[in-house]
């Protein structure tokens, strides 16, 4: 361990990290640099994070892989928000002796966003909003949650818990996955299906996976075309997990509908396609930010911090 002169915390799109978090607990040797947007280009991140020896990430905003981390000498700690973050090369950080951290979270605020697609699209809240601002007046007619039949592909924690308060909304709960038994299905209360015919009875499909290899373009041009004539396709997980092209392809044919929060490239470039298509609630992966999970985070980083100053690392990660 040892000690640390400069902190850069990273994509604070907010401009909120230094008031939601302790800060004034670190020592006063230690400078902190606060940078409120993403670079993409390598060199430009590599030149900017050289000569920092603490770095905090804010989830997958930037990620920190092998060729990246090889380009940053100084580097001794490294902080991720949140207990894990695929975009980390871990154990390529741990060869060069830097130590990688996460934080607590707290609550699944995920969830949340979730069902604000969902309701939204469903009560067609957005053109509501519209037109009510320019004078207008009930123009559309909604659609209630209850009776309609939620299909959750992802039935673990936050899958789970889609299940539970759709069956208290009045829905029928069904869900597939890869390795979902019948069993740990009814457990999370649902019924078991196949993927096909999940896709086919929904009304409403949320996406609950985490990214891999396994599940990048899980949904495809086959099981968007399963949908029902107005369905409503939920991402709040990763953006690839859907075949993008064959999204954009259902949404400008009106097939379908789409409430998305996450995407194959954050933040949305102007002019992306998506930005275009009809029938869709879109928000900037809000899932995780939430003030109660900000604050933890931040306050995270800080014991990530004194840990470190300490020889003590706290919630350290390993590969």
């Amino acid at each position: 361990m040892g000690e640390l002169r400069r902190l850069a915390i990273l994509d604070d799109y907010q401009g909120v990290a230094l008031s939601m978090g302790p800060w004034s607990r670190l020592p006063s040797s230690i400078a902190v640099e606060v940078f409120r947007d993403t670079l993409k280009d390598p060199d430009a991140l590599a030149a900017r994070l050289a000569p920092f020896d603490a770095i905090l990430a804010m989830r997958e905003r930037t990620p920190f892989r092998a060729t990246l981390l090889a380009r940053l000498p100084n580097l001794k700690l490294l902080i991720t928000t949140g207990e894990k973050n695929r975009s980390f090369d871990v154990a390529a950080a741990q060869a060069r002796g830097v130590t990688v951290c996460g934080t607590p979270s707290v609550g699944a605020p995920t969830v949340d966003i979730a069902w604000g697609l969902i309701l939204g699209l469903l009560r067609n809240l957005p053109e509501e909003v519209a037109s009510l601002r320019a004078g207008g007046w009930q123009t559309t007619v909604g659609t209630s949650v209850e009776g309609l039949t939620l299909g959750v592909v992802g039935l673990g924690k936050l899958g789970s818990r889609m299940a539970r308060i759709g069956a208290a909304f009045g829905m029928k709960v069904i869900a597939w996955s890869q390795n979902l038994t019948a069993e740990k299905a009814a457990a999370g209360g649902a019924e078991l299906v196949s993927k096909a015919e999940l896709f086919a009875r929904a009304d409403v499909v949320t996406l609950h996976l985490v990214l891999s290899d396994r599940s990048r373009g899980i949904v495809g041009a086959e099981d968007l075309a399963r949908m029902k004539p107005g369905a409503i396709l939920v991402n709040t997980s990763r953006g690839p997990l859907v075949d993008q092209p064959a999204l954009v392809a259902a949404l400008q044919a009106g097939r379908i509908r789409a409430g998305l929060d996450v995407f194959d490239e954050e933040p949305l470039p102007p002019g992306h396609p998506l930005l275009g298509c009809p029938g869709t609630l879109l928000t900037p992966h809000l899932g995780y930010v939430s003030t109660q999970n900000y604050a933890a985070y931040f306050e995270g980083a800080v014991q990530a911090i004194e840990g470190y100053l300490a020889g003590k690392p706290v919630m350290e990660l390993t590969a």
